[in-house]
C-alpha cells in the first residue's frame, strides 16, 4: 500500500530503496489477495533489490505450491517465488490458530 501512495506523491524510488535496505523485511498475511498489477512489479523489484543482502520473512495461511496463484501471473511468479525460495528456511505449521485456543480460555 505504501509504494502504492508513494508514486502518487513521487516518492516511490525513494520508498522501494528504503525498504530494499530494511535489514527484516515481514509481509504478514501473505496471499489473502491476488496481487494487482502494480504490486507484482513492486514485489519484483522489491525481491531483486533484496536478494541475497537482507532478510525476509513471509507469513501465510496458504501453502507455498499455491504462492503462484496469489501473484497472478505466471511469468512474474516464477521470478518472484525463485528470488524468495532459494536459499529460504521454511517452517511449516500445523495445527489450531492461537487464536482459537486463546479464546477458548478467555
Amino acid at each position: 500500500m505504501e509504494l502504492t501512495h508513494s508514486r502518487a506523491d513521487g516518492s516511490y524510488r525513494k520508498q522501494l530503496a528504503q525498504l530494499s535496505k530494511t535489514q527484516l523485511l515481514i509481509l504478514d498475511d501473505w496471499g489473502l489477495e491476488p496481487l494487482l498489477p502494480a504490486q507484482r512489479n513492486d514485489l519484483l523489484e522489491l525481491m531483486d533489490d533484496r536478494y541475497g543482502k537482507n532478510a525476509t520473512v513471509m507469513i501465510s495461511q496458504l501453502p507455498t505450491d499455491e504462492w503462484y496463484g496469489c501473484v497472478g501471473d505466471n511469468t512474474l511468479a516464477d521470478a518472484i517465488l525463485d528470488r524468495l525460495m532459494h536459499n529460504s528456511h521454511r517452517l511449516e505449521m500445523k495445527g489450531e490458530s492461537m487464536r482459537k485456543r486463546r479464546a477458548q480460555v478467555d
